[in-house]
């Protein structure tokens, strides 16, 4: 509850200062909008925005989840083949000097305008954390729960599952919180290169249409999105650090 109170705090005052700069700056409507034609606009356009938020949110929760899946896999991956990180790790690393955003372009022109674009283009951006979060977790072990496992007998594969995996998971939770912060930014990049539908596409449609407000509607309602999503996973790892714990 304290939470949701500073939380409504600070968007009270946010509207306060928009409102004052609008005021005091004489900024036209077309450069910027006060917050309360930008809440005529969400309202006026409900239903038009409700179904592009939709479609991001069904690309955002699609990349989530696969990116979450394959990150997670490569993970275990590195942490018990020593091949795999000298053959992977370096390449996986490597990545990340070439700036996700430049793939846009290439996955809309390869998968086409329809959700998988974005989808994939979630799923890069997403990739790269949830893995180095819960690698490094699986890697820092602590060396007694170790010793004490195979002191009682326990196999390769019950040390990874019974004891390096749950030691892991606060680990990818971190990557888990980050990525639902990330998730969104991939795929309103996706809908920003090409696009039918989408919180992105429909922010690129009414600012060609000079309709500023819809616009500022459009991108409270994805920051409104990305803060749930951010919420309910942190929520969901927080249980599930309880629960191992």
């Amino acid at each position: 509850m304290a939470g949701v109170k500073r939380g409504l705090a600070a968007a009270a005052l946010f509207v306060c200062l928009w409102q004052a700069l609008v005021v005091f700056g004489d900024l036209p409507a077309f450069i910027l909008p006060g917050p309360v034609r930008v809440a005529e606009a969400l309202w006026k356009n409900a239903g038009l925005i409700a179904w592009h938020t939709g479609i991001t949110a069904v690309e955002v929760l699609a990349g989530l989840a696969l990116g979450t899946a394959f990150g997670a896999a490569t993970a275990l991956l590195l942490a018990v083949s020593q091949m795999a990180r000298y053959l992977i790790k370096p390449a996986l690393v490597a990545t990340q000097a070439l700036p996700v955003f430049a793939l846009a372009p290439i996955l809309t022109l390869w998968l086409g305008y329809g959700i998988w674009s974005k989808v994939l283009m979630a799923v890069l951006i997403i990739y790269f954390p949830v893995a180095s979060a819960f690698f490094d977790g699986l890697m820092r072990t602590p060396p007694g729960w170790l010793d004490l496992g195979r002191t009682m007998g326990a196999s390769p594969a019950r040390l990874l599952w019974r004891i390096r995996v749950p030691a892991a998971i606060p680990s990818l939770a971190s990557g888990l919180r980050l990525a639902a912060v990330y998730a969104p930014i991939g795929a309103v990049i996706g809908e920003w290169v090409g696009a039918a539908g989408g919180l992105g596409y429909l922010m690129l449609l009414a600012n060609g249409r000079v309709k500023i407000d819809l616009m500022f509607a459009a991108l409270f309602v994805l920051a409104a999105l990305t803060l749930l999503l951010h919420r309910a996973v942190g929520w969901a790892c927080d249980r599930l650090v309880e629960r191992i714990d």
